[in-house]
């Protein structure tokens, strides 16, 4: 449990870094381009290279990949065959990825006629095809360093892989200081830029696990043909999620102008606490899951499961509630300047109110999926997964609906649907787990959520009184109010005495 914590805090402050960079670079990127049709065009051609990655290498390779290297990792005689297998999974996936983002330039035209924005201008169809072949570059170099993710992992190194996403949010954040001369493809330019900082820094961490590369692919080498199989199932989830937000684009490139980049805004934002929170346990403890896993420690799984659940929940709880609260206050005073008005901040704030209900449903799902990979279950959340997100193509066009018969901005709808739905999936991925493990440590559970719960809802009576106080300046409003609710929510966490408080002490 000490190095769990330990990760968990590398992990944590790197994306923390991240997003922080990240946060700096949209708000150059916001003011320099605002909330516009361009933009829009922008967030639509980002979907192609992200869907490749995230398909074909991104999450889908990780939880394939990193089981099956730990296994090899912890016996005596398998180091050599583990590496082995990381130069025929890189070698294969480098041939994929060239292939694929070589036809999805050839057919960018169809692409975004037909799938990505119907309801675009020819001139915006045309701009979103030109972004998009120029981003498909960095499908290539993520693969790669995507793969190097895996292998830090593995070793319980998370230093250069927390560092990795500073520095790709560095290179998107050059491009937006050249947004004013050269426009909308300075960030452009900026995400292939960033894709190649993202590898380099990992590289020199490599060289103390001692690599074993070849030019190998060994197509019959039953290992490797595990980590296709074991592939397989999430590269379909992650294309349905991916499919998803492409209806998603469809559907707000039919709403009103700014609608599509305040959703694209809203969620950036959203995943702050979500990496921070979510992300860096699950990526700090799925080692950990997988060592346990491969070890047949069931009884050990289960309580570091439970662990990891309790400062999840422990954690997204009041973040929730300060998204909710403070949303529209930190957009106007991050944002707000340029061609980035007050109406651009109300688009935002009211998407991301929506997406933020749903981030506890986001933070248990990225732990708990973590979870079944370990047990090289990959088909069991994907096939949760996939009918979520079903659920959510059918929430998207219902409250969309809703929400304008309403008088109210319609894309809220989008947001409240994928929170809908992601709630769905983690109700349905706790019930199947903890039929698969045996019965979670429901008491512990229950003792740490109650205390998160009453902490959260003493939090949020007090930022809304301070709220009400200060309704301006804006600055003292957001700032304030997230600094006075966060001492609050630790100062009840105390006095309940939550059992989190020990970890992340023991953290520090």
């Amino acid at each position: 449990m000490n190095r769990l914590s330990r990760n968990t805090s590398v992990v944590m402050a790197g994306l923390i870094g991240a997003n922080l960079i990240g946060l700096l670079r949209q708000i150059i990127f916001n003011r320099a381009l605002g909330a516009s049709a361009e933009t829009d065009a922008y967030a639509a051609a980002f979907r192609v290279p992200d869907l490749l990655f995230n398909v074909l290498a991104g999450g889908a390779l990780a939880s394939a990949f990193i089981p099956l290297f730990t296994s090899l990792l912890v016996t005596e005689t398998g180091r050599d065959r583990a590496w082995r297998l990381a130069s025929a999974v890189v070698n294969n996936l480098l041939i994929a990825l060239s292939l694929v983002a070589a036809l999805a330039a050839l057919a960018a035209p169809w692409i975004a006629r037909t799938l990505l924005a119907p309801a675009f201008t020819p001139a915006q169809q045309q701009l979103t095809v030109s972004l998009m072949r120029l981003m498909l570059l960095s499908t290539l170099i993520f693969g790669v360093s995507g793969l190097l993710m895996g292998i830090h992992n593995a070793h319980h190194h998370f230093l250069s892989p927390a560092l990795a996403p500073i520095l790709y949010n560095v290179g998107i954040m050059g491009g937006a200081l050249a947004a004013p001369v050269v426009g909308i493809y300075g960030p452009a330019w900026g995400v292939v830029v960033g894709a190649a900082l993202h590898l380099l820094v990992q590289l020199p961490a490599l060289i103390r696990h001692r690599p074993r590369y070849t030019l190998a692919l060994d197509w019959a080498d039953e290992t490797v043909r595990q980590v296709g199989a074991l592939m397989l199932p999430r590269m379909f989830g992650l294309a349905v999620w991916q499919i998803n937000f492409w209806v998603n684009v469809a559907i707000a490139s039919a709403l009103p102008a700014g609608s599509l980049s305040a959703l694209t805004y809203a969620f950036q934002i959203f995943t702050f606490p979500q990496a921070a929170i979510a992300q860096a346990i699950a990526i700090a403890v799925f080692p950990t899951f997988a060592a346990q896993a491969a070890r047949g420690e069931g009884d050990a799984l289960r309580h570091t499961l439970t662990s990891a659940l309790n400062l999840t929940l422990f954690l997204a709880l009041p973040a929730t509630i300060g998204l909710i609260l403070l949303g529209q206050p930190l957009i106007a005073l991050l944002f707000e300047g340029g061609k980035f008005t007050s109406a651009s901040t109300v688009l935002v704030a009211w998407a991301l109110t929506w997406y933020a209900i749903g981030l506890v449903g986001h933070s248990v799902v990225e732990v708990v999926t973590r979870a079944f990979y370990a047990l090289k279950d990959t088909r069991t959340p994907v096939l949760i997964g996939a009918g979520a997100m079903v659920l959510n193509v059918i929430f998207s066009l219902t409250f969309t609906r809703l929400f304008d018969s309403r008088g109210t901005p319609p894309h809220g709808g989008l947001a409240l649907a994928n929170s809908v739905a992601t709630g769905i999936e983690m109700l349905g991925l706790v019930v199947v787990l903890s039929r698969r493990l045996g019965q979670l440590e429901l008491r512990s559970l229950f003792n740490s959520l109650w205390r998160a719960a009453l902490a959260s809802v003493g939090m949020g009576a007090v930022v809304i009184g301070w709220a009400q106080v200060t309704a301006s300046p804006m600055w003292l409003v957001g700032v304030g109010g997230a600094t006075l609710g966060a001492v609050v929510f630790f100062a009840l966490a105390f006095v309940l005495r939550s059992p989190e408080l020990r970890l992340i002490k023991r953290r520090s």
